[in-house]
């Protein structure tokens, strides 16, 4: 087994580049605002693919047998060595919206394929968030570029970085043989961090591509918790991609992949179809009145268990029980509260604006819970529930004011730890009429006496003070974490195994209308859309 360090400035195959836009429509719900990036400038699209010539690789991107873009991919001699370009084009249907989403990758490489400097675009319509990388040696220089400004760090990396875009070519330069087993290590631009991916060569097989047989070698990469396989033929282009999840990437020729790229009407809906059913229903009539839920999960194999533990959550194997966090006890503080109140590249609470914005909301609250409380309320109040697909900045976010789960998380995070209170993003399941649905929200650190406090979870997308025991965490932190849950999708099973009720809780009952309402018409809180998925009209816990 051999050893390679990638740096990959768009993820490759095409499947994980996708399982990184799957989590963000999980957690950041593409919808309305993105129709901009295909209906807005037919101009400045035909201009970005006239760059490419008859060498270029076209291949259309599909989900479910529904086509949901193209990809276009390309190698440019320059004076130095050689511009590696790669250009992505999604449209898809979340809960009946219909979502879009430009992606942009450029890789400077010598005459060695040695990786020089690199850039990665993500553009849903509402601006693009950039990131841009320069290496010197082992030292990486990262630049984070949204329409609100940028923030720069440098990373010091273990080894030298290859470059994973051109990895089908690296293959086949070796000799394609079946049995062969690579391990590489990838940088992701999406998540700014580095990931294990290993590729391992199988069968010789005929595939048709672009409409006549190719023979190619079968390559079954695993990354993440994901598996996908790819066709490579003996020169190294990929003619072929799939994964588990549903999406397929094959080569086409141009007009295949440009004339198919926008359809009139995409069936599919990636949410729906990516929401876990219970496989025996109990009913939930209203959420916020479940004191304790136990669930059973099949598929966490490979989470980290630290990530399934803690603030009202406890895991034994693929069984989480989740309890009411009202009822939670302060206990001594953690010694890791600082690495939860500091600034990072996307979450910008250093930043004037972010400070600003946390005072006025917190007020003259004088506790740490009443300060905690009153940015829930405050996050819920500015923000118009719009799904919006992007790389989540909060000093972005707070200028548009527009998003789902992803932007109100990462907003409130910034804002709290902006005025000393540590807090953390969370990410998992959230209950909604009958099935479970991928869903991020905020933790924050309240210390009820000196030395002593709680973690707890809140929901500023929900307006829910705290969160309500119907959101079953699987993993905590920014992007690179988050992306383990994709591994779920395909193999994942869910069954409630038991639900208890607050005291003094009435289930709601269904039944035939009575003949007059009004001295019964009283509000009941329901979760009537919401999350992610809605706009939600939901009162406050």
């Amino acid at each position: 087994m051999r050893a390679l360090i990638a740096l990959r400035p768009l993820p490759r195959p095409a499947a994980r580049v996708l399982s990184v836009l799957v989590v963000l429509a999980w957690l950041v719900q593409m919808g309305v605002l993105a129709r901009r990036a295909w209906s807005s400038s037919p101009v400045a699209l035909a201009a970005d693919l006239a760059q490419y010539g008859s060498s270029a690789q076209w291949r259309g991107i599909y989900y479910r047998g529904d086509k949901i873009g193209f990809s276009v991919g390309q190698t440019t001699p320059t004076e130095a060595g050689y511009e590696i370009r790669e250009d992505g084009r999604l449209q898809m249907t979340l809960l009946g919206s219909t979502t879009s989403v430009r992606m942009t990758s450029r890789a400077f490489v010598d005459r060695r394929f040695s990786l020089e400097r690199f850039s990665f675009a993500l553009d849903p319509g509402t601006g693009a968030t950039e990131v841009e990388g320069r290496l010197d040696g082992r030292r990486l220089h990262l630049t984070v570029r949204t329409p609100s400004g940028e923030r720069s760090e440098t990373r010091e990396l273990a080894e030298p970085p290859a470059l994973a875009l051109n990895l089908p070519r690296t293959l086949a330069a070796t000799g394609l043989q079946p049995g062969q087993t690579l391990r590489v290590s990838v940088f992701d631009p999406a998540t700014l961090r580095n990931t294990p991916m290993t590729l391992e060569v199988q069968a010789r097989e005929v595939v048709r591509s672009a409409g006549r047989p190719v023979p190619a070698f079968r390559v079954e990469g695993r990354f993440a918790g994901l598996t996908t396989r790819s066709w490579i033929t003996d020169v190294g282009e990929v003619v072929r991609e799939e994964s588990p999840m549903g999406l397929l990437v094959v080569r086409e020729t141009p007009e295949q992949a440009r004339a198919l790229a926008v359809p009139g009407r995409i069936q599919t809906d990636l949410l729906e179809a990516a929401a876990l059913v219970p496989t025996t229903p109990r009913r939930i009539d209203d959420p916020t009145t479940v004191a304790r839920m136990t669930v059973r999960i099949d598929g966490l194999d490979g989470f980290d268990a630290a990530g399934l533990e803690g603030a009202g959550q406890s895991a034994r194997g693929g069984t989480i029980e989740v309890r009411d966090p009202r009822d939670l006890r302060p206990v001594p503080a953690p010694g890791d509260l600082e690495a939860f109140l500091g600034p990072e590249p996307l979450l910008e609470s250093d930043a004037p604006e972010v400070r600003d914005e946390a005072r006025r909301a917190v007020g003259d609250a004088a506790t740490p819970r009443l300060r905690a409380e009153r940015l829930v309320r405050h996050v819920h109040a500015i923000l118009e529930k719009k799904p919006t697909l992007s790389l989540p900045s909060a000093l972005e976010v707070l200028k548009t004011r527009i998003g789902d789960c992803n932007e109100h998380t990462a907003l409130y995070v910034a804002m709290a730890r902006s005025l000393g209170l540590p807090a953390r993003i969370a990410v998992g399941l959230v209950y909604l009429r009958g099935a479970f649905y991928y869903h991020a929200w905020p933790e924050v650190w309240v210390e009820e006496a000196r030395g002593r406090g709680l973690w707890l979870p809140v929901d500023p997308t929900l307006n829910q003070f705290p969160a309500d025991a119907t959101h079953v965490r699987l993993a905590r932190g920014g992007l690179d974490r988050q992306a383990a849950i994709v591994g779920l999708v395909g193999r994942a099973r869910l069954d409630v195994l038991d639900v208890e009720l607050r005291p003094g809780s009435t289930p709601v009952l269904v039944g035939r209308a009575a003949s007059d309402l009004r001295p019964l018409d009283l509000p009941l809180p329901r979760r009537d859309g919401g999350g992610c998925w809605s706009s939600p009209r939901r009162s406050g816990r």
